[in-house]
């Protein structure tokens, strides 16, 4: 039997995700056929997040692989990239994404402070636009934090979410866990609607609690002689190749590259929700 999920004035009936888009208008039928043809895997199944770490899906979850996750962000109009993976329900009124960085061994012993930590966003915001642009994906400018960044010593997890806002002045979050582990860091980015991130962000955490990093991979098995970052837990916020090239003061030859880094998967927020909550 097909459950009937209602969103906003949507009656979306799902099968797996099989969704009947009889309601829709034809560019979102468009949409939803394409999204129901990806390789979705199912409660139980183990998804693989490349080489390093694994998910449990959880019941009312679907995940996919690289290769689906690649055409469902282009779905999203972000530009193609390789080695991501998408975990959400079933009913889509979110989506997270995984992609690992092996950049090391973080180092957690620094301290963090946020307020700098949103100046140095801010001065990449112009750079950023300009490289989306030039990908002719939608212009976002940096509001501030609607989490301020934390870390957690006991899970090894970096967190925070920033507030972006689209030309249109549409509120758009990305709500970023880092999941630091022995030989780099796995990013878990969520894409939700602001007016109901709580709720999500609480859904895409308990969801997090099927995540571990597979053995050899963890962070409390690093041994001596293996590569250790060259930055540490503030550069993981703003991007730590472009941080550290703030330092060195080659910054903004860096700056689209946290652009790209930082805010580069929120283009599929705007496109989801407009695609998603679309009224008939």
């Amino acid at each position: 039997m097909k459950p009937a999920i209602a969103v906003f004035a949507f009656s979306l009936c799902l099968a797996g995700l099989g969704i009947d888009t009889s309601f829709a208008q034809t560019d979102a039928e468009a949409y939803w056929n394409e999204v129901n043809k990806l390789d979705w895997q199912h409660p139980g199944a183990e998804g693989r997040l490349g080489q390093q770490a694994t998910i449990k899906v959880p019941e009312g979850f679907a995940f996919l692989g690289d290769a689906g996750a690649k055409k469902f962000l282009e779905l999203e109009g972000n530009p193609p990239r390789d080695n991501r993976y998408i975990l959400a329900p079933t009913k889509l009124n979110w989506f997270s994404v995984f992609v690992f960085e092996p950049i090391g061994y973080v180092k957690d012993d620094e301290k963090i402070d946020p307020d700098e930590l949103l100046a140095t966003l801010k001065e990449s915001d112009k750079a950023a636009d300009e490289e989306r642009r030039r990908l002719g994906l939608a212009a976002l400018h940096l509001d501030g934090w609607f989490v301020v960044p934390h870390y957690d010593e006991e899970t090894k997890r970096l967190e925070w979410a920033t507030k972006l806002r689209t030309e249109n002045n549409e509120l758009v979050v990305n709500y970023t866990i880092k999941l630091l582990g022995r030989s780099g860091v796995m990013n878990a980015i969520l894409v939700s609607n602001p007016s109901t991130l709580e709720g999500d962000i609480k859904e895409f955490k308990s969801a997090l609690t099927e995540y571990s990093f597979n053995a050899g991979e963890r962070y409390a098995e690093f041994r001596a002689g293996d590569k250790v970052a060259q930055y540490g837990l503030a550069a993981l916020v703003v991007g730590g190749a472009a941080a550290a090239a703030a330092k060195s003061g080659a910054f903004k030859g860096l700056a689209k590259l946290i652009g790209v880094g930082v805010f580069g998967i929120v283009a599929a927020g705007v496109g989801f929700f407009k695609r998603l909550f679309r009224r008939t």
